[in-house]
């Protein structure tokens, strides 16, 4: 299957938003639901191997975002943003599935990528479903029915946070779909009522799951950045409501570009 779409797969899966993706050749193999999907970059689009669902592959890969538009946007706010966003054309922000983006948000608290990419995969092999070569990603249920092996993911101080995670969502105490309606400030006030959320990874679940993209995530390396080209120091939510209030509605992209600045 082949779709027409304004992206560029390697910044978009290979820049830290979501944790499944594997670069193989030419191609970009994740899991999706309970499907193994292979992403290839062609003229004009992508071609798509493990799924027919055409409209769940455009909605992950957040294909309603009017980029032109967003891009001219956050241009116009900034010209380091704009020298950026010019440099990488088709970064995309993907829409994560609700549970799965918050319960691996959970898991990357105080870890670089390396290690969060392997805590998720650990998880997914543990208590996942057997796709043939992948997992997919686990249920609560899933995790709970079998939470005495738990200790085998070597997830650290995080184990008890995704049982707990996982016990909430299970007992109708905390339920990811319902977030779906709330505005940004609702949005992340209920998830930093999840025990090992904090400020960052609620702005994080915000814009890839509940796309709130003004949502403006701050962690050390944009820390560093805003330092560094705007002289903004200080809170965490100093320093992210500045970039929300420089950037706007499109804040979240902008936040993209800068956090990869190094690499563009």
């Amino acid at each position: 299957m082949e779709l027409t779409l304004d992206i560029s797969l390697d910044p978009t899966l290979g820049c830290g938003q979501a944790h499944r993706w594997r670069k193989i050749g030419d191609s970009w193999e994740g899991v999706i639901g309970e499907q193994i999907v292979c992403l290839k970059q062609i003229d004009g689009g992508i071609s798509v191997d493990g799924t027919e669902d055409s409209q769940s592959i455009l909605h992950y890969l957040g294909a309603d975002d009017d980029l032109d538009d967003i891009i001219r946007e956050i241009s116009e706010k900034d010209p380091y943003v704009a020298s950026l966003a010019s440099r990488c054309p088709g970064l995309r922000i993907l829409r994560q599935e609700p549970w799965e983006c918050t319960a691996t948000y959970l898991l990357a608290t105080n870890a670089n990528v390396k290690r969060i990419a392997s805590m998720v995969e650990s998880v997914c092999n543990t208590f996942g479903k057997d796709l043939g070569g992948r997992s997919s990603f686990p249920t609560p249920k899933e995790i709970l029915d079998k939470k005495e092996e738990i200790c085998s993911c070597r997830l650290g101080f995080r184990e008890p946070r995704l049982i707990e995670l996982a016990e909430k969502v299970e007992n109708n105490e905390h339920d990811p779909y319902s977030l779906c309606g709330l505005d940004y400030t609702e949005c992340v006030e209920e998830l930093k009522k999840i025990n090992g959320i904090g400020p960052k990874v609620a702005d994080c679940i915000a814009l890839f799951a509940y796309k709130h993209l003004n949502a403006f995530p701050v962690d050390a390396r944009i820390s560093k950045v805003m330092e560094e080209r705007y002289g903004i120091t200080g809170s965490y939510r100093k320093v992210s409501e500045y970039g929300m209030d420089l950037f706007g509605r499109y804040a979240g992209y902008a936040q993209e570009f800068l956090y990869h600045s190094d690499f563009i």
